[in-house]
């Protein structure tokens, strides 16, 4: 990783002084990729704790009602930035939009196969049902932790089931789940079922930011420091939710309407994970990039170099 991309992805340092201070306040708006959960909970501390405007921001979030509206919202310019799934920012780029990402809101992949007995290893999914979203990321995950364990992909039963992966797992119409280890198997431990949780970066895939914040080539060539500032601000959130977890908690609770010992035990499920704060890593985004290829997420590597470019 380049030193100006290391410094414009990891933010400032704690003692720096204020920008904010007698500063022209710059509205900047971000599109969340779902509705408030634990990964966002450095994004509500920024706000809670008004460190946009410490950077002379004012930052306002919008909640999609769908995955796929954070993009959308960002395109039609209604958003300055987005949070979205990395696989999503590579599919964009492939249908020509020139979407780039300046930041990772987490640092691994939080895609996993979550099985219920009496599966005990990937290769034991063989003849067995399996739930998938209907993603194409979802059989790129299910492929790769099989294939790593010597199983046939050919042979699993897939059957799509949206978003409803607890339930379907908890009525047992299915075997096994492709789904998100940080939110959904965290929900299912809760409900107390019993099951084993494989993460596709322990079999087969790379370490990568499964989630990036994202925005318009043409607003970071217009607006750099905004996008700088932006990123550094996020980051101190973050800093502060590691720091600080219950408020962050309290904060996702009230913007989510969400149930506190559910929230508290997704936020230290995913709390390594968000370490170092939006951070990007250049190997590991390659690493994606190699990924997102062989398993026929996207038709070919993307350029790294253009999908995460240095803003500095």
């Amino acid at each position: 990783m380049t030193a100006a991309l290391m410094l414009a992805a990891g933010g400032c340092g704690e003692g720096e002084a204020d920008r904010g201070q007698g500063a022209a306040v710059r509205p900047v708006t971000i599109a969340l990729d779902f509705q408030p959960n634990a990964v966002h909970a450095g994004i509500y501390a920024t706000l809670r704790e008004r460190l946009d405007r410490r950077r002379a921001l004012k930052l306002t979030l919008r909640a999609p009602s769908a995955s796929t509206d954070s993009l959308k919202l960002l395109t039609t310019g209604r958003a300055d930035l987005s949070v979205v799934d990395i696989h999503d920012l590579g599919l964009a780029r492939e249908r020509g939009q020139d979407i780039v990402g300046v930041g990772a809101i987490v640092q691994r992949p939080l895609a996993a196969v979550i099985a219920r007995d009496p599966v005990r290893r990937p290769r034991d999914l063989e003849g067995r049902r399996v739930g998938v979203t209907g993603l194409p990321s979802d059989d790129a995950v299910l492929r790769a932790v099989v294939e790593a364990d010597g199983g046939d992909f050919a042979k699993l039963r897939r059957t799509t089931i949206g978003f409803s992966a607890v339930p379907a797992l908890v009525a047992k119409k299915v075997d096994a789940v492709v789904t998100f280890w940080n939110a959904e198997g965290v929900a299912l431990r809760q409900r107390g079922v019993r099951t084993r949780e494989f993460r596709v970066d322990d079999f087969g895939a790379p370490r990568y930011p499964e989630l990036v914040l994202v925005t318009k080539r043409a607003t970071m060539r217009r607006n750099a420091p905004l996008v700088r500032d932006t990123v550094a601000a996020l980051a101190a959130g973050t800093r502060s939710t590691l720091e600080r977890p219950e408020a962050s908690v309290r904060d996702i609770v009230r913007a989510s309407g969400g149930d506190g010992p559910l929230v508290r035990d997704q936020l230290e499920a995913v709390a390594p994970a968000l370490r170092p704060p939006l951070r990007l890593d250049r190997t590991q985004l390659a690493g994606w990039a190699r990924f997102d290829a062989r398993f026929g997420i996207l038709r070919r590597a993307p350029d790294v170099e253009r999908a995460f470019p240095s803003y500095e």
